[in-house]
């Protein structure tokens, strides 16, 4: 006959906590060009935030819409999520979800963002918006890298999958990938889903010897 003291207990699998936050670009550029890029990312966010609310019921998600401007939304409304205004304010959308983030205590904090083009907007201090759509504006940029850098101070990681591969638009993303110290994937809306869930469990479980 089995007693307890004959069982014995190992941990097989170690899972830290860990905050995330759901960059979801929602600027016109997802649905120009006669190709929806943006259901495609919806369904992505539905399914990432599906997996760590029944697989990691420590960790926490929430989701955080960047346009000309950013904001966070309700999980319960991300399916009714829609394209907003034209421009794509990346420095905004990241400077809220770091704020996001830093009121959390957890293991890990980390920013995933979805996207398809080039930061062209900036939250000015008067509440003004400064927007340029015509090339990588040196100003809009600068200001975005900042907002990278602070996460990087923060220790927030910064992964970005990108739905564009425009060569300078490619060269921002790999810098910023270098200041964040996260990754940087070009994948089109085909393979988005395994790339961003793929990359998601990679990340939590450790496996302990």
């Amino acid at each position: 006959d089995l007693d307890y003291r004959d069982l014995m207990v190992r941990q097989s699998e170690y899972r830290s906590s860990c905050a995330t936050v759901l960059m979801l670009d929602t600027s016109h550029s997802m649905i120009l060009y006669g190709e929806d890029r943006f259901t495609p990312a919806k369904k992505v966010a539905l399914a990432l935030t599906h997996l760590i609310k029944t697989q990691f019921p420590g960790d926490t998600i929430r989701v955080v819409l960047f346009h000309d401007s950013a904001e966070e939304i309700p999980i319960a409304t991300l399916a009714k999520a829609q394209v907003g205004p034209y421009h794509t304010n990346t420095a905004e959308g990241l400077k809220l979800a770091r704020r996001i983030l830093m009121a959390q205590k957890k293991d890990m904090r980390q920013i995933i963002m979805i996207t398809d083009g080039k930061p062209s907007a900036l939250s000015l201090p008067d509440g003004r918006i400064y927007k340029n759509s015509m090339g990588l504006d040196g100003y809009v940029i600068a200001e975005t890298l900042r907002e990278v850098a602070a996460c990087r101070k923060s220790n927030i990681m910064i992964n970005t999958f990108m739905l564009a591969r425009d060569r300078a638009l490619v060269e921002f993303v790999k810098q910023m990938s270098q200041i964040s110290r996260g990754k940087a994937y070009f994948t089109n809306t085909m393979s988005l889903g395994q790339f961003v869930l793929m990359d998601f469990l990679k990340k939590r479980t450790k496996r302990v010897s």
